[in-house]
């Protein structure tokens, strides 16, 4: 019985994914107390047993990312005080990912930050999915699985038969993933070349591939405030591609004026899973969600019985 065997615990960010999760497994979702103080100070108690058991925290980097890691660290804290056998965390969006390198002098590398942090409390494996740059893997001295929601995506699309396709990359740090997805669905490929003039915004130039005539399904690992998206499409429609236009993201953000811009886009169908919660407001009439719990479940059961998680990818 897998509920002897772990506890699962939710940090605030996403209670509704680890509920979902834990149905799935058919264990208990753990009892934990998060709060703030009045000086805004985060609080955390587990109020049952854990000695000796393999945990995982479910805790994704939402809108509120800084509170998510500190609370996120006060939990590992808790648990490796109460002496669990392992700390394993779950990080459907990895927190600060597109801060991976220096881009000009002087700057941070807050992804290996995070890193860095996330070791010093001592976990013991990251789950996570469709990290914005592969090489933060390498920023982890312990197990690292990293999903993708490809199979998701293929899985969706797949039945939905979409005559005369393109898959889209918007900059060539998606084309790997682009091509792959193509491949699965019979699709051709095309990408777009992106520049960045001022921080936090981007600038489509280029086009390789023939979008004319054809039904358009733009993929990004994430949509922040949808410039680049919109950006994207805008040249997408100058090329002649027909007003199909499909976009599917892992990660949707949509902070700033994404709701307004996506709003505007006339997309037909926006596809995102539900990595980052949703709230009302975010909610758009063309938006499908996909759920990411039947393969986070998979995957704790993979890990806890020893099985390997790489069937998953294909």
């Amino acid at each position: 019985m897998l509920q002897n065997k772990i506890k699962l615990f939710s940090g605030s960010s996403h209670i509704e994914l680890a509920t979902d999760i834990a149905k799935i497994l058919n264990i208990p979702l753990g009892t934990i107390k998060h709060s703030k103080f009045q000086c805004n100070e985060s609080y955390v108690k587990i109020d049952e047993t854990i000695r000796g058991l393999d945990t995982y925290i479910l805790q994704t980097a939402s809108n509120s990312v800084n509170d998510d890691l500190i609370e996120l660290f006060l939990i590992m804290d808790t648990l490796k005080r109460a002496s669990a056998a392992s700390i394993n965390i779950i990080m459907p969006h990895f927190a600060y990912a597109r801060q991976d390198k220096k881009s000009s002098p002087r700057e941070p590398i807050s992804a290996r930050l995070i890193a860095d942090l996330m070791q010093a409390v001592k976990l013991d494996r990251l789950i996570t999915m469709d990290l914005h740059s592969d090489q933060i893997q390498g920023f982890f001295n312990v197990p690292v699985d990293h999903l993708t929601a490809m199979p998701l995506f293929v899985d969706y699309f797949s039945k939905k038969q979409l005559k005369d396709l393109v898959v889209v990359a918007p900059d060539t740090g998606r084309a790997k993933f682009a091509k792959k997805l193509g491949d699965k669905l019979g699709a051709d490929l095309a990408i777009m070349h992106k520049t960045r003039p001022e921080h936090n915004m981007a600038e489509i130039v280029h086009l390789v591939g023939d979008v004319k005539d054809k039904t358009v399904l733009l993929v990004d690992d994430m949509v922040d405030t949808a410039g680049s998206i919109t950006s994207g499409l805008d040249k997408l429609r100058l090329f002649g591609c027909n007003q199909d236009i499909y976009l599917a993201t892992t990660h949707a953000i949509f902070s700033g004026p994404a709701i307004e811009r996506l709003k505007n886009a006339n997309i037909k169908e926006i596809v995102a899973t539900d990595t980052i919660p949703l709230p009302e407001h975010k909610q758009l009439d063309n938006l499908v969600v996909l759920s990411t719990a039947p393969l986070l479940a998979e995957v704790i059961k993979r890990n806890i019985e020893h099985i390997s998680i790489s069937p998953l990818f294909n």
